[in-house]
């Protein structure tokens, strides 16, 4: 079976002449590719985030196990297991001022927030942010960073459902922190059943947020339940970012759309229960990625790489050269 599946010829643009699909690294012993996936151009490496699974060393209790994989170059391919002290329970992950900004979910004992980890050894890490002015955060997900220096991310309820954190006390809603202007942060967007996933359309205009509500932490599913990619006109009032004209993008018909990002031509990438899924900026399905036991998220390289996360495995699928991941552009 081909590992690629074509639905519109615009696809066969971005596959370019010669797509290929291969296993980099697989670890049998716990789901150490799950999420993040941050690119490091200056290292050529490449930061993960495992699932949740049993500490050996303290069952029953869960743990996230973040990993650098230093992809093959002159050396071999490698994967280090990295432990900060201020990341509990890492789910996604962004580049941000020569570091990585995580998605810390928390749990029974530390906060949900952001919090900053240098790519070098000591891995030094600290949390920026912990609260919304002091209301506890649920379970922070994904995040991404704007142009003017803004940071917007996921806050759904996982964490509790899955037993990791408290109860929730919040809705689950998109947020922007404003960093560089007074540090102000605001709920931007609600009434998603679990927002998860979220990138900026390369002209910034969009905002687009996945709900995979179509599963809850617990592991119950409903197929009546949102399984889909929502877009957001970004506007301004009174100087402020506002988000209007919330519109469905996508449906998913393959389990749930997790982490999203963008090339830099529009379209618009989601990992999904068969792979990566591929629309056009017009929200037609392209084409898809196929990876046995789909993909919850993924990440750009150089060139037209993606690096595919796949629990147990991680996946270099090789695009068309001229491909650029909007995020870094390279």
């Amino acid at each position: 079976m081909s590992s690629f599946t074509i639905y519109h010829e615009d696809f066969k643009a971005i596959l370019g002449h010669s797509p290929k699909l291969d296993v980099l690294l697989e670890n049998k012993e716990y789901p150490f590719a799950h999420e993040a996936g941050v690119f490091i151009p200056s290292e050529n490496s490449l930061f993960i985030t495992s699932n949740q699974y049993v500490d050996p060393l303290s069952p029953p209790t869960k743990k996230i196990q973040i990993s650098k994989v230093t992809l093959p170059g002159n050396d071999p391919i490698r994967c280090e297991e990295v432990f900060p002290e201020s990341v509990p329970m890492a789910n996604g992950g962004v580049n941000y001022k020569n570091g990585i900004l995580f998605c810390a979910q928390g749990d029974m004992k530390a906060p949900s927030g952001l919090a900053f980890m240098e790519t070098q050894p000591p891995y030094r890490s600290s949390f920026l942010l912990t609260s919304f002015y002091g209301r506890p955060f649920n379970s922070l997900n994904d995040v991404v960073v704007h142009s003017d220096g803004s940071v917007w991310f996921t806050d759904p309820m996982y964490g509790s459902e899955q037993g990791i954190r408290p109860p929730a006390t919040s809705p689950n809603q998109v947020y922007r922190w404003d960093v560089e202007n007074g540090g102000s942060i605001r709920a931007v967007a609600d009434g998603f059943g679990r927002c998860n996933g979220i990138c900026f359309s390369p002209d910034e205009k969009i905002v687009y947020v996945t709900d995979t509500d179509y599963i809850h932490g617990d592991g119950t599913t409903d197929g009546v339940r949102a399984s889909s990619i929502y877009a957001f006109d970004i506007v301004h009032y009174s100087g402020q970012p506002f988000l209007t004209n919330r519109r469905l993008f996508a449906f998913a018909d393959k389990w749930v759309p997790d982490g999203i990002k963008c090339d830099t031509n529009g379209n618009v990438y989601s990992g999904c229960g068969d792979g990566v899924n591929v629309w056009s900026p017009g929200g037609i399905l392209l084409g898809r990625i196929l990876v046995e036991g789909g993909a919850a998220n993924f990440c750009f390289g150089r060139n037209g790489e993606l690096f595919i996360l796949n629990e147990h495995k991680l996946w270099r699928a090789q695009l068309g050269s001229h491909i650029r991941g909007d995020l870094l552009k390279i």
